[in-house]
């Protein structure tokens, strides 16, 4: 890893109907993610993560499991996804998703492609990233005991797939 650059992962959620193809599928991402960093003098690929699941919730999804674990550990600074819809299959996981994220110790930014609802943290055009986070902190303050079952069912995902320590209930969290 280059110390330089600003270490990228790639996220893609893919229909359960990819399942029949999915060495090409995880394969041609592979090669999107890999083709639109390669030359890049800020950004580093470390990853690209692919879900090919008919799972919507964030805690079913191994890879978006893996990738948020790699998160915790400092190991990615931005998620780079072609769609929002990508990163959650509703408004309240969106909003649980952003709260995990910009509540850890490292910053961690979220790029998208879409050109009407592009999101881009990193740039943070107009305030962006802080209008997510607030619209994400009020949503969770309003469905706090459902985010803490999210949160505890993310840890216990990460946990079955030898992700976190014993003390995972508060690691990589924001004291």
């Amino acid at each position: 890893m280059n110390e330089n650059k600003l270490q990228v992962a790639g996220y893609v959620k893919l229909a359960k109907l990819w399942e029949r193809a999915k060495d090409a599928a995880i394969e041609n991402q592979y090669r999107f993610y890999g083709e639109l960093f390669e030359d890049s003098e800020d950004f580093e690929l470390v990853d690209v993560y692919v879900d090919i699941t008919g799972q919507k919730t964030i805690p079913k999804r191994k890879e978006m499991v893996r990738l948020l674990r790699d998160c915790m550990e400092g190991r990615i600074d931005i998620i780079a996804t072609q769609t929002k819809a990508y990163l959650a299959a509703n408004a309240a996981e969106f909003c649980y998703l952003v709260k995990f994220l910009f509540d850890l110790e490292t910053r961690i930014d979220i790029i998208t492609e879409e050109e009407k609802y592009k999101i881009d943290t990193l740039i943070d055009k107009d305030g962006q990233r802080e209008a997510l986070y607030a619209m994400a902190d009020q949503f969770v303050s309003m469905t706090e005991r459902v985010y803490a079952d999210w949160l505890e069912k993310l840890l216990q995902s990460m946990d079955k797939l030898g992700l976190i320590d014993q003390e995972g209930e508060d690691y990589g969290k924001r004291e």
